[in-house]
């Protein structure tokens, strides 16, 4: 098993995740190699919560082609893990100090 820091990389923040966070519902993205309980475990970790779900998805990289010289390359393909947390547990993910 990893470190709960290997595992969770950084917090997807987008218009629909954000609408997610309402719900209880946080987007993260995830070590290629982490699994659903893995993921798990680093959330309750890290953050002190309780995760009643976790779904999982890899997000394949797209082909882009640079605009001045023509190469072709591909953006990253990540993996991206779905939390939903029990009950009324937060995550403040912007939090003031």
């Amino acid at each position: 098993m990893k470190a709960a820091e290997q595992v969770l990389l950084r917090p997807v923040i987008s218009e629909k995740t954000y609408g997610l966070m309402d719900r209880g519902v946080y987007v993260f993205e995830v070590a290629r190699d982490a699994t659903k309980v893995d993921v798990r475990t680093a959330v309750e970790r890290i953050f002190g919560v309780r995760v009643a779900k976790v779904n999982t998805l890899v997000r394949k990289g797209k082909q882009r082609r640079n605009r001045r010289t023509g190469v072709v390359g591909r953006t990253p393909t990540v993996k991206r893990a779905v939390v939903s947390l029990a009950g009324g547990d937060r995550i403040d993910l912007f939090e003031q100090s």
